[in-house]
């Protein structure tokens, strides 16, 4: 398999040229390994910066287990759990758990991409890679901005390059005013008639040009619509630009990721490995999600969840029938636990906690479970939305159609086996685009596309205000009985970068707080 083929220059990567476990700026820009550009193959750096940003830089799903899964999986509510550390669920806080996501990629994947653009910039022969390189780095940041707002940006990876050990936090507007334009300025760039100079170690399109014009302009779809509380006006301009220049048009085009079951490595999916390896029992499917998707009678249901007789046996894979799914309420203790947010005493409580439904094993909950990184389906979505906004001049309902439809299909891909196109079709024109309840049923359906990308949920959620979800009010929470808006800076940085630090915080309505709220989440 590709993956394997590149694990052993991977795992260097990883731990000699990156560092892993790196906590701050100064150390993340040591050179630990004394390797020299000239001993480096960048092809292959650029892979490690492709799996490490799937989210399991250190092999054993660090911040796939704390950003994804405790925080935004159970914050939009797609996961309940009733552990004391699993902080999403009853908005309680945790330092470390925040800035997980921030700590690894900074030193790994942010970090390897700088470093193979600084290599090959001037290299003709490899004019190609760069532009994608540039293309796949405005994703990443495009993540990294909406989880914690301002950040480093523009000098984000030259410590080694360049000495720069306290790079400055760059404020989101410009953030995305760059990535749109770097976007657009690369998509175009690339020319077919180049030389593929980088082929499989391409994880996601194999180097293939036309793929990463086509994801560059699905990505500027993504950033533009982000924008839609705080400047429509630019939203608009950049949605048009990126019809003009072709999005997705089918599932062929998704960004997929694939992984293999090499446990202790970052080849493993990070959240597969959490389902299913490392806190198996750890969670439930939240009530809010199962119960959405019942109601609606969505085919999807089967193939997201599963009910275990011991959740902790990662053989027993359960019972997928969709009559038998059972969501767990959000903000409840552990059974028998005697306070007033029991288990025993939630509505649906059945009297044993592994009647409630977990993510299907299957499906999901596989360590070679590939991670979809941006889609057709959720592409479509966005475009709906745009159309319905007056932004461009198409049908809404088409393309609701069509997002919903690509957003079913795909989990034949994505989770190994889905919904039939027969029952799918039936879905739909039992469902069909209702203009009066556009964003709340083209969000809904986002909410749904994205399961288990919990950090992207996250975004979009907090953008849209849909799914409406029912906050908890769980004693100790730190925002008020209020969903958590954005996730805090490592506490580190304060001393070890005070000066950019305390400008961004001081930029923030409520400081760097999880209730404080990015630019474009006004």
């Amino acid at each position: 398999m590709q993956i394997k083929k590149y694990l052993s220059f991977l795992l260097l990567t990883v731990w000699l040229v990156a560092g892993g476990c790196k906590k701050d700026f100064i150390e993340i820009n040591t050179d630990p390994g004394q390797i020299t550009g000239d001993q480096i193959n960048f092809n292959y750096l650029f892979t490690s910066a492709e799996l490490l940003t799937s989210g399991n830089t250190d092999g054993y799903g660090y911040e796939d287990w704390r950003n994804n899964l405790i925080y935004s999986g159970c914050m939009i509510q797609h996961l309940s759990s009733t552990l004391s550390y699993w902080d999403g669920d009853k908005y309680l806080y945790d330092a470390g758990y925040n800035s997980a996501y921030w700590e690894k990629n900074y030193p790994n994947s942010i970090a390897n991409i700088v470093e193979t653009m600084h290599h090959i910039e001037s290299d003709s022969a490899q004019f190609n890679l760069y532009q994608i390189c540039r293309i796949f780095k405005a994703f990443m940041f495009q993540r990294m901005t909406d989880m914690y707002g301002d950040c480093p940006y523009f000098e984000a990876g030259l410590g080694y390059i360049a000495g720069v050990t306290t790079p400055v936090y760059d404020q989101q507007k410009d953030i995305y005013a760059h990535l749109l334009n770097e976007l657009k300025d690369a998509a175009e760039k690339l020319d077919p008639s180049r030389v593929n100079s980088v082929g499989a170690a391409d994880l996601l399109y194999k180097g293939d040009p036309a793929a990463w014009k086509k994801f560059a302009y699905s990505e500027m779809v993504r950033v533009a619509v982000r924008l839609s509380k705080i400047s429509p006006d630019t939203a608009r301009k950049w949605v048009q630009v990126a019809i003009q220049g072709g999005v997705m048009s089918s599932n062929g085009d998704n960004a997929v990721l694939h992984h293999e079951n090499v446990t202790g490595t970052p080849v493993v999916n990070g959240t597969g490995l959490i389902l299913l390896g490392n806190d198996p029992a750890g969670y439930r499917l939240s009530a809010t999600f199962v119960d959405f998707l019942r109601n609606t009678g969505d085919p999807r249901l089967p193939f997201l969840a599963t009910v275990c007789a011991d959740p902790l046996a990662p053989a027993d894979k359960g019972d997928t029938a969709s009559s038998h799914q059972l969501g767990q309420p959000n903000g409840y203790d552990p059974p028998n636990s005697e306070g007033v947010h029991d288990l025993t005493k939630a509505p649906n409580w059945t009297g044993n906690q592994n009647d409630y439904s977990v993510v299907n094993r299957y499906t999901f909950s596989r360590l070679e479970a590939p991670t979809f990184f941006l889609t057709f389906g959720e592409t479509e979505l966005l475009l709906a939305e745009a159309a319905w906004r007056g932004w461009i001049n198409d049908d809404p309902a088409e393309h609701y159609t069509a997002g919903v439809k690509a957003a079913m299909l795909q989990l034949g891909s994505q989770a190994g086996a889905g919904p039939s196109a027969s029952l799918i079709n039936e879905w739909l024109a039992s469902h069909p685009y209702d203009p009066s309840l556009a964003l709340q049923q083209i969000n809904e359906q986002y909410w749904i596309a994205g399961f288990m990308d919990e950090n992207e949920c996250f975004a979009n959620w907090r953008r849209s205000g849909y799914p409406v979800l029912t906050p908890v009010n769980y004693p100790g929470n730190i925002t008020g009985g209020k969903i958590p808006r954005r996730f805090t800076y490592p506490q580190s940085e304060a001393s070890t970068n005070s000066e950019h630090y305390n400008a961004a915080a001081s930029r923030l309505t409520d400081g760097d707080r999880m209730t404080s709220r990015v630019w474009w989440d006004k």
